[in-house]
């Protein structure tokens, strides 16, 4: 094989060179032999086993690149093993609002934040015109926080063992208990002169408490208990004047990035270990979301009969196992997230513990509804 591929290149250094060796030599018995040798290295490079074997090598070289990115990726490999040490922090019952999340609540100072927790590991453009910024250590201790124009606290979410709250609703609490202590749920809410009206599918309630919205999302395979909440401030929701945030760059990375950080914190929560950002079927998952927000389908097929398996050999994908996962119509990564969380086959494909990599993509509609795509998969 060695020789063989020796062979290939000194072909190929032949081939690359001839134009410049027939410009300097005139003798027509070398001309002729010249002659000869481009038309063996024609023959070469048409014969279908030689077109095989260079296909072959480009795929390899492909799965090379990817890992080499992997390696250098500033995503944190997976470390179960060592995230295991990490320490839950003792959660102190809020003095100002009703609920905290890892001892932080609504209107804190950030510089307060970031004495406790550090600086983020990941900030990016959400659905309110502001950033999330991510704070954990390797996905353990994980929330999501949001600063107004005066860097104070104004968007909080988790989606673990984080939450407090002097009512002792807290993650695992049965969703009768949250309903007891703090009411029944909005159905609509107010903005300006109009009224949105909130669908309930049962899988969240919302409330208007202490000057915040807060959230609750529920999980129906664990008898609807509290698995997650968001509180956003009623200055910040109110500023939000739109059901759907107008599509940019930033919010279709912001998106893509979250869902990925919520996938990696739940598989925590679940002790599971982490998965990698890949940025190359990253670009196969934005292309399938494009496709159904441009043509106007939702589905694991596209109108080419393509499956995601399809596409992603189409792109020189590698993988043993695969899986993907769709969502539309959410207004954030957070919603979109907890909705594929309750649906029991995307479950399977995010708490999957043989998964090592994932790549999300996403496009808008015309109407900036987001549709999100995973590509999970092991090589």
């Amino acid at each position: 094989m060695r020789k063989f591929l020796s062979l290939l290149l000194l072909l190929f250094l032949l081939y690359v060179s001839l134009p410049i060796i027939e410009t300097k030599i005139d003798n027509p018995k070398i001309q002729s032999a010249i002659n000869t040798v481009q038309t063996n290295i024609d023959k070469v490079r048409e014969n279908p086993e030689i077109i095989a074997l260079m296909e072959k090598l480009q795929t390899e070289f492909t799965q090379l690149k990817r890992q080499l990115n992997q390696a250098i990726d500033d995503s944190p490999p997976k470390q179960q093993e060592e995230s295991d040490l990490v320490a839950k922090p003792d959660l102190n019952t809020p003095d100002k609002q009703l609920f905290s999340v890892y001892n932080i609540e609504i209107g804190d100072k950030k510089e307060t934040v970031e004495q406790k927790l550090g600086s983020p590991n990941r900030s990016t453009q959400n659905e309110y015109g502001v950033k999330w910024h991510t704070y954990h250590e390797h996905y353990h201790n994980f929330v999501m926080l949001a600063y107004d124009e005066n860097n104070k606290v104004a968007g909080l979410y988790t989606n673990q063992d984080l939450i407090a709250s002097p009512n002792g609703i807290k993650l695992g609490s049965p969703k009768e208990v949250v309903r007891t202590e703090l009411g029944e749920p909005l159905t609509a809410i107010r903005k300006g002169l109009i009224s949105y009206q909130l669908q309930s599918n049962g899988e969240s309630d919302l409330f208007h408490l202490d000057n915040s919205y807060v959230t609750i999302f529920y999980d129906k395979h664990q008898n609807n208990q509290v698995t997650a909440i968001q509180l956003i401030a009623e200055e910040l929701e109110q500023n939000k004047k739109q059901y759907y945030t107008e599509s940019n760059e930033a919010l279709k990375k912001g998106f893509e990035y979250q869902l990925f950080d919520l996938t990696n914190a739940a598989r925590i929560q679940h002790g599971l270990g982490i998965l990698g950002w890949d940025e190359e079927v990253k670009v196969t998952a934005r292309g399938h979301s494009k496709d159904m927000a441009v043509n106007n389908y939702f589905d694991h097929t596209n109108l080419e009969g393509q499956s995601p398996f399809d596409r992603m050999q189409e792109d020189n994908i590698l993988f043993s196992i695969a899986g993907e996962n769709l969502a539309y119509g959410q207004v954030s990564s957070i919603f979109a997230h907890e909705g594929l969380m309750n649906s029991l086959g995307h479950r399977k494909n995010i708490l999957k513990p043989e998964y090592e990599f994932l790549g999300v993509g996403l496009a808008f509609n015309e109407k900036a509804q987001p549709y999100f795509t995973e590509n999970f998969f092991t090589q």
